[in-house]
């Protein structure tokens, strides 16, 4: 595996993946936690933090309002929060690629005494912001985004907010998260209802951070609804981000799928409303171990139960464990219904192992990934056909059907990271050599992701191997 110039990468086929491997931090945490931090009182030193373009467009708009963040190295930064009261920025916050910085940003800004601006780049320009403008509009903000979708720039005029009762459309943790932070803002009680668990990372630093909302099962007990009171406080705890598990996911889908493979990843946030692409894994035929039980911290709670949060006293609020995978050959299974917000982000590398794997993988209830970084449903079904592989594309998903002789293809990133990245894993199984397109993308969540390869890659060419000296 090579990197070639103008952001191509280049993938043959591997012999075998084993080893020890640590990814880097989760970016769904060290998004919050440098916001979280930034919004509480007294000073935070978070360790493991994600250096990749994503977060990091988060940690700038927070230091263009004021917000003073030492950057110590690459992954430990120290906040100087301010208590919640930000500094109207000069210029517009630029949110790069990230729809994570730009809606939990708009909740923060909804409830601040000035007129902001959020950008991003052409691909964040053209994702539907409407999900979250509807609700911040009941709650009393000044929100406008482009066209009826309301694509950005979104310029939010902030002031006064109340407390309002809703319940999410779609299984969303960004929408969530967006109105639980422009809750603290609020006047009253903000209460929402989720009918399909998202992940909980907020709901987690909203009890880390001293202000625990307050869980309870619906009546039905099918869904729970969270409720933060407006005027909640925040105050500085240092932290320590685990490793992300959408970033392992490709080296566990790879080892699974690959007979013999071991492969050993350690420092893991194995936090359950993340984990599910290990259930489709276990239910295609995989061995999956997870040695001991991970870590969970004091305070920790079922997703379904009513629970008030208490203060969390460990320096990670998630749980925390290793993961062991061990090769042998998959077959097909089905994604579907309530699945599926569990392994959002994972579906493009379930599409690979599909295509690995015995039999047809179908996934179904889809429809978010035709409005993620691109349309992953149509970006993975052409470049899963280019290496061979049979796909019947769904308006909300697809059917692989596995089993098809797999050659090395020429493929687009189509601007989007984790298309890049399963694409390079399908190369390491497919014959000859694969080319990735515009794979400098990679960079807004794994940065590292072509090192890590080489660290547990066992290629058939020994000089692939040495061509960056790196591995085996």
């Amino acid at each position: 595996m090579s990197q070639a110039p103008a952001s191509t990468l280049t993938v043959r086929q591997v012999k075998q993946l084993g080893g020890e491997i640590t990814v880097p931090g989760d970016k769904s945490l060290s998004h919050r936690a440098v916001l979280f931090s930034a919004l509480a009182d007294g000073t935070t030193v978070i360790d493991g933090f994600l250096p990749g373009e994503d977060c990091v467009c988060t940690m700038r708009a927070l230091q263009a309002m004021g917000c003073t963040i030492e950057v110590e190295s690459k992954t430990r930064l120290i906040v100087h929060g301010t208590a919640g009261k930000l500094l109207a920025p000069l210029e517009p916050l630029d949110c790069g690629n990230s729809g994570t910085a730009m809606r939990l940003m708009a909740g923060v800004l909804a409830g601040q005494s000035f007129t902001s601006r959020l950008i991003g780049d052409a691909s964040l320009s053209s994702r539907p912001m409407k999900r979250i403008v509807d609700p911040l509009r009941q709650m009393g903000a000044k929100i406008e985004g482009k066209g009826e979708k309301h694509t950005a720039p979104l310029e939010i005029t902030g002031g006064p907010l109340t407390g309002i009762e809703y319940t999410l459309p779609v299984a969303s943790a960004q929408l969530k998260s967006c109105l639980l932070l422009a809750g603290l803002f609020a006047t009253g009680t903000t209460s929402i209802t989720e009918t399909t668990p998202s992940r909980d990372h907020t709901e987690r630093l909203l009890a880390f951070f001293h202000a625990p909302p307050v869980i309870a099962a619906t009546p039905d007990g099918k869904g729970r609804t969270i409720r933060v009171r407006g005027g909640s406080k925040l105050h500085a705890r240092d932290f320590n981000v685990p490793g992300d598990f959408s970033s392992a996911a490709f080296w566990i889908a790879a080892a699974a799928a690959l007979p013999g493979a071991d492969l050993t990843i350690t420092n893991l946030g194995l936090n359950g409303t993340r984990t599910g692409l290990l259930s489709v894994l276990l239910r295609m035929g995989a061995k999956v171990e997870v040695p001991g039980n991970p870590s969970e911290p004091s305070g920790a709670f079922p997703w379904d139960k009513g629970y008030i949060y208490e203060s969390i006293s460990d320096s990670s609020c998630e749980p925390v464990g290793t993961v062991r995978v061990l090769g042998r050959k998959l077959h097909g299974t089905k994604i579907s219904g309530a699945e599926i917000a569990n392994v959002i982000d994972e579906l493009p590398i379930i599409a690979v192992v599909g295509a690995l794997a015995d039999g047809d993988t179908e996934i179904r209830d889809a429809q978010e990934l035709r409005v993620k970084e691109t349309d992953r449903i149509a970006a993975m079904a052409k470049n899963l056909r280019a290496f061979g592989v049979d796909v019947t594309e769904h308006p909300d998903g697809m059917t692989i059907h596995g089993g098809a002789k797999l050659t090395g293809a020429r493929v687009g990133s189509f601007g989007d990271h984790r298309i890049a990245m399963s694409c390079a894993i399908l190369g390491l199984f497919s014959k000859g050599e694969t080319v990735i397109e515009e794979t400098g993308c990679i960079a807004t969540s794994y940065p590292s992701f072509e090192q890590d390869l080489h660290k547990i890659a066992y290629f058939h060419d020994p000089s692939l191997a040495s061509l960056l000296g790196a591995g085996r």
